[in-house]
């Protein structure tokens, strides 16, 4: 008699994992997809400053704020997503940051005059920056056995997706100008919201108003406090050493060299090595952290490549140059690796989201000095050296940033990080 109920629960058995398993390939999928837009805003306009200098009023201290612009507003939008994702889902979030990225640079490409450009910059910047905090507690969600592939999947395909731009912004613009060239990108976040809308089911506002009472009234819901715990600022730390000097490098590399006697197209293809020589450990280095108990040799190893080729840089900038290029090039080991820590050193998908956006909202903006005091010291100078020793000092923090957050121990375990809502006063958002 219980037969073809036994046989009916293993249907739905099936039938529920098969759901389960197509939900998470589309995740999946958006995830990468999303991963891949989150640099185009960036790397699509510098190529073509003169075209748009043609037209709008473009000089080169508003070129300077250009370059600054990424890094404030993916230090903004890391501080501010958090709070976002006290009330909204992660994949409203994706999808908003997505129409937000997609909107600023069509706005841009429109632009009739300066002040409309800069807006539209920042808006499409903001999306991506609100885009970089959600992934991490995105795959930590989706994909808590596969943390380490995931992260090297995604980070790869940032990599990618900040080189494919500059190659084709040039021959777009001859082709079709530079607005066509700058605006088309806003295709690709178009695309990335598709995913989401299969896995993203948008409740009705009285629904979304009971589930805020429901939490409410839940008295074991707590709000995370990453600021409390030493590990969080070291994790900080490391992403925004990381990218300070990664930043630096962007900026000054070129101008350093041909200072040095190098004509502009050998700085160009030394920028390139130190851009790409990267990628391949965008894949390793996740997948071997999520396999050490303890990954801090991957942080001595950022050090000690960034020391050697930044000491090769200052002393013999034309003297095997491309080894320096190459050894400076794998330094930022340790940006693949603070991201994949924002989750190997949390317990939920909540607490990554947080720990994502206070690590790399302060790191960004940390970020910003980099270039900036960089080039005020070799201004001041008129020579390399106080400029090279600021990055030493940063090098020194980030090795022992590294040291403490790679310990194998969990953020929320600090006191004072996991607080219950009740005692946030009334109407205390949910798990954040």
């Amino acid at each position: 008699m219980s037969e073809p109920g036994m046989k009916a629960e293993a249907v739905d058995g099936r039938d529920l994992r098969s759901r389960v398993a197509r939900g998470r390939l589309i995740a999946g999928l958006g995830i990468l997809v999303v991963a891949f837009t989150l640099r185009t805003a960036v790397t699509s306009v510098p190529p073509l400053t003169g075209a748009i200098g043609g037209e709008l009023y473009l000089p080169s201290w508003l070129i300077g704020i250009l370059g600054m612009l990424p890094t404030a507003l993916f230090g903004i939008g890391g501080l501010l997503t958090p709070l976002a994702m006290r009330r909204w889902s992660l994949e409203s979030i994706a999808v908003g940051a997505m129409v937000a990225a997609g909107l600023g640079q069509i706005v841009r490409a429109l632009a009739p005059e300066t002040g409309v450009f800069l807006v539209g910059s920042a808006v499409a910047l903001a999306g991506m920056g609100a885009g970089n905090v959600v992934l991490p507690p995105m795959v930590k969600k989706y994909f808590p056995r596969r943390i380490g592939l995931l992260t090297a999947l995604y980070v790869t395909l940032i990599s990618v997706g900040t080189a494919v731009p500059p190659l084709l912004a040039v021959p777009l613009a001859e082709a079709a100008g530079w607005r066509v060239s700058i605006g088309w990108w806003a295709a690709l976040n178009a695309v990335a919201i598709l995913p989401w809308l299969f896995v993203w089911k948008p409740r009705p506002a009285a629904h979304r108003r009971a589930a805020r009472a429901q939490a409410a009234a839940d008295p074991g819901r707590v709000v995370i406090r990453p600021w409390r715990s030493p590990a969080a600022w070291a994790l900080a730390l490391l992403f925004g050493c990381t990218s300070l000097n990664t930043y630096t490098m962007f900026a000054w590399l070129p101008p350093l060299l041909t200072g040095a006697g190098l004509d502009a197209g050998a700085a160009g293809v030394q920028l390139a090595l130190f851009s790409g020589v990267g990628l391949p450990l965008s894949l390793i280095v996740p997948v071997l952290a999520s396999r050490l108990r303890n990954p801090f040799p991957v942080v001595a190893f950022g050090v000690a490549c960034f020391a050697v080729g930044f000491l090769g840089l200052w002393l013999a900038p034309t003297t095997a140059t491309s080894l320096w290029s190459v050894l400076a090039g794998l330094g930022p080991a340790t940006f693949p690796l603070a991201l994949v820590l924002v989750n190997l050193r949390t317990r939920s998908h909540q607490a990554s989201g947080a720990v994502s956006g206070f690590a790399q909202g302060i790191g960004y903006v940390m970020a910003c000095a980099g270039p900036l005091l960089a080039g005020l010291l070799h201004d001041a100078t008129h020579d390399w050296t106080a400029s090279f020793a600021f990055l030493g000092a940063t090098l020194v923090a980030l090795a022992a940033s590294g040291w403490v957050i790679c310990r194998p121990r969990y953020i929320e375990d600090h006191p004072g990080v996991v607080q219950p809502a009740q005692f946030q006063g009334g109407g205390a958002p949910p798990v954040i």
